[in-house]
């Protein structure tokens, strides 16, 4: 069993953190992020070309991870693989002692930087899920035995903001009967809507919910206007700029607004994922602030 799935089956208040692989070989940049919130980060995402821009195979990142003793999570996408490869790429992570994975669709190539880019989506995420399950279970997807069994500890995510907040319960609890042992979310930026989604979904598998430090009113503006499932409060955004135009003083509102999330989360859910985009040395600030 990995570390990851070990502290799900406690009850720890869980903190993931997320990472992008490079557009290149050079991991620096990234293992020093990591090694900085080692200890403090209970497992890294490393995405998967996220925004479809073009980077290095997570599962690389995950296994160089790994050597440095980091527990990683391997996002895996249906954007640009279909089942056979899919499940190619499982197998190929367990084999390098990675097991955790979390599924999702992936943003469709024409928001990327390769837009002419053919998807895939061959599988929804339900699906798999059901190919992850069938792989630990000892056979593909189609029923064909496997030569050794992959040991996997599986996830998906989910939109509490999302516009058909029934779908995505339907969808959520689909993912869940398909195998779904975590849960991680799109960002949170007002719990009390949270806690009522989560009050009409009720999920049985532990959830992770999503925070973002707030960076800019511009950053906040965007994200309300391009970024579907996501409403930044008008009260926040008005925090922020009452900051000006001081960094630090953005900085420590945006820390201190993050925390208050982290904090008024805590009731509801069994962790966080703080997906913190550059911004990774200001997590141990956020965490202390939310009494963690």
């Amino acid at each position: 069993m990995s570390a990851f799935s070990n502290e799900l089956a406690t009850p720890k208040f869980l903190v993931t953190s997320e990472l992008s692989p490079p557009k290149g070989t050079d991991l620096t940049d990234l293992l020093q992020k990591a090694q900085g919130l080692k200890g403090i980060v209970t497992a890294f995402n490393l995405t998967e070309s996220h925004a479809a821009r073009m980077s290095m195979d997570p599962v690389a990142a995950a296994h160089l991870l790994l050597d440095h003793g980091i527990e990683p999570i391997v996002q895996m996408t249906s954007r640009d693989k279909n089942r056979i490869a899919i499940q190619a790429s499982v197998l190929g992570a367990a084999a390098l002692g990675i097991s955790n994975i979390v599924f999702m669709g992936g943003d469709p190539p024409k928001t990327g930087d390769h837009p002419d880019a053919k998807p895939v989506f061959d599988l929804f995420s339900s699906q798999l899920l059901e190919a992850a399950h069938a792989l630990r279970s000892g056979t593909d997807l189609t029923g064909h035995r496997l030569q050794g069994t992959p040991q996997l500890t599986v996830g998906a995510v989910f939109n509490p903001g999302a516009s058909d907040v029934s779908a995505e319960i339907e969808n959520l609890r689909r993912k869940e009967d398909s195998g779904a042992e975590f849960f991680q979310t799109q960002a949170v930026f007002d719990p009390a809507a949270f806690e009522h989604f989560m009050e009409k979904a009720r999920p049985t598998s532990p959830v992770l919910a999503g925070v973002i430090p707030i960076k800019s009113v511009k950053m906040a503006k965007y994200m309300n206007e391009k970024v579907p499932g996501i409403e930044i409060p008008a009260s926040l955004i008005e925090e922020i700029q009452g900051a000006g135009d001081d960094r630090d003083q953005i900085a420590a509102v945006s820390i201190n607004i993050a925390a208050r999330t982290v904090r008024a989360l805590r009731s509801t859910v069994r962790g966080v994922h703080i997906m913190a985009i550059g911004w990774e040395d200001r997590i141990p600030a956020i965490l202390e602030q939310s009494n963690h």
